[in-house]
């Protein structure tokens, strides 16, 4: 064959790929946009594009129906897209933030982390919810909410119906905590940094976590928002930690456990991002491009989701994401006021 044919055949699948997806990552960065367009209309900072968009792309399933010329974009947008976004999220990390929390500080983080997973894990076998969607829950609970469920779920391979059920619980609860910690904070008479460590290592999404912290004011939420982003760079370890587990676990009969390489990615982002940060203005457009994303995998979680399927796990994951609320408030609490 010359190179002559050959370099048709190549022109020829990009073309036949790109028109097969092209549909569907047009309607889940449509989607996207509106979610974020949404978002800033509302003015509520906390107002998450993510879980707008997950809740438009179930709208647009199940009340008009998923286009069947939108399915290959819609699946790139949840397997790749997502995993170069869980990539570039390191830019937001660095090294640096781990000084900044302290010894004291990183080790509470750390503990409240895998002490939450645990629990949430041990509880959903004790309630009787499917271990998946358990792992999802205990996943979002411990480490950064709809961020840390999508990006678990490349290893733990829960249904659409598990990641959307996991992202409710997060959202619901960590809205909670921003309400309820503030006037708590102030009955307890805690400092701004005892405050701002407890936020930050419980609360589940870190727009929750700044609207929590900043209500007790600026050198509070500093503190709250370093040590949440200090809590998510832990999100790599425990995704490469359940991966291992998973091969090793024999989950061949569902396909076998993929080894999450994008972490690595992550990894590397966040190390190159301490040692030579970015000018300010270009970090802010990755900070941007990430959220935007992000945005766009939970449109197309939106779009996989049946909602019927969704009624059908019942109340019990609905009652461990509250268990696992109340562990990591009561726990992180009491780590905080032991330093």
């Amino acid at each position: 064959m010359s190179s002559t044919d050959q370099g048709q055949q190549t022109s020829s699948a990009i073309g036949g790929w790109l028109g097969a997806t092209l549909p569907g990552l047009g309607l889940t960065f449509g989607i996207a946009i509106l979610a974020m367009a949404a978002q800033r209309l509302s003015g509520i900072p906390a107002l998450s594009p993510l879980v707008v968009a997950m809740v438009l792309g179930m709208a647009l399933r199940n009340l008009v129906g998923t286009p069947a010329a939108a399915r290959p974009g819609i699946g790139f947008s949840l397997r790749r897209v997502l995993r170069f976004a869980i990539v570039l999220l390191g830019f937001q990390l660095t090294l640096e933030q781990l000084r900044a929390v302290g010894l004291p500080g990183v080790a509470v983080i750390a503990v409240v982390l895998a002490a939450t997973f645990v629990f949430t894990r041990w509880a959903g076998r004790a309630l009787g919810v499917e271990a998946r969607l358990a792992e999802l829950i205990a996943a979002g609970t411990s480490v950064c909410g709809a961020s840390a469920v999508i990006a678990t779920n490349t290893v733990t391979r829960g249904t659409d119906e598990d990641v959307a059920y996991a992202i409710a619980c997060v959202t619901v609860f960590g809205s909670l905590s921003m309400l309820a910690m503030p006037v708590l904070g102030e009955m307890l008479g805690m400092g701004p940094s005892h405050y701002g460590i407890w936020v930050g290592a419980t609360v589940h999404e870190v727009a929750q976590v700044v609207g929590a912290g900043f209500q007790h004011g600026a050198e509070a939420g500093q503190a709250a928002t370093v040590a949440k982003l200090s809590r998510v760079m832990l999100l790599a370890p425990l995704i490469l930690m359940l991966g291992a587990l998973a091969r090793r676990g024999g989950k061949a009969a569902h396909g076998s456990a993929p080894t999450p390489w994008f972490v690595l990615g992550f990894i590397a982002v966040v190390l190159l991002n301490s040692a030579l940060p970015l000018p300010e203005a270009l970090h802010a457009e990755i900070v941007a491009l990430t959220a935007f994303l992000l945005t766009v995998a939970l449109a197309a979680m939106g779009l996989e989701t049946d909602i019927r399927k969704l009624c059908a796990k019942g109340v019990r994951p609905l009652a461990l994401g509250a268990l696992a609320w109340l562990f990591i408030s009561a726990l992180g609490l009491e780590l905080v006021a032991l330093i």
